[in-house]
């Protein structure tokens, strides 16, 4: 399923700035950046829960804030996107 992740650090302290960079580091490994604090990840119900439960010991519950959409299988037609930045297809590889 595609799941789209958001994400809000309080960045105000170095404590902060470290929390962003250990979500996006940890998200990076699980799907793609597509805006600053969002990411696409296709996962199964397991890697899901895992992700959510590394992303929360990190987070501080009350200062950031974190988001899961559940977009489901069939996610091709809930997206659009308009603009200058290139698409891709999450179930396609990526060639670095």
């Amino acid at each position: 399923m595609l799941v789209l992740i958001t994400y809000d650090v309080n960045t105000e302290d170095a404590t902060g700035r470290r929390r962003l960079r250990q979500i996006a580091k940890l998200c990076v490994n699980y799907g793609q950046r597509v805006q600053n604090s969002v990411f696409e990840c296709l996962l199964d119900p397991v890697q899901c829960k895992l992700l959510q439960a590394k992303l929360l010991d990190i987070m501080d519950q009350e200062r950031d804030s974190l988001r899961f959409y559940y977009l489901g299988r069939r996610y091709d037609n809930k997206i659009e996107h308009f603009g200058c930045r290139q698409t891709y297809l999450p179930e396609e590889p990526i060639i670095l």
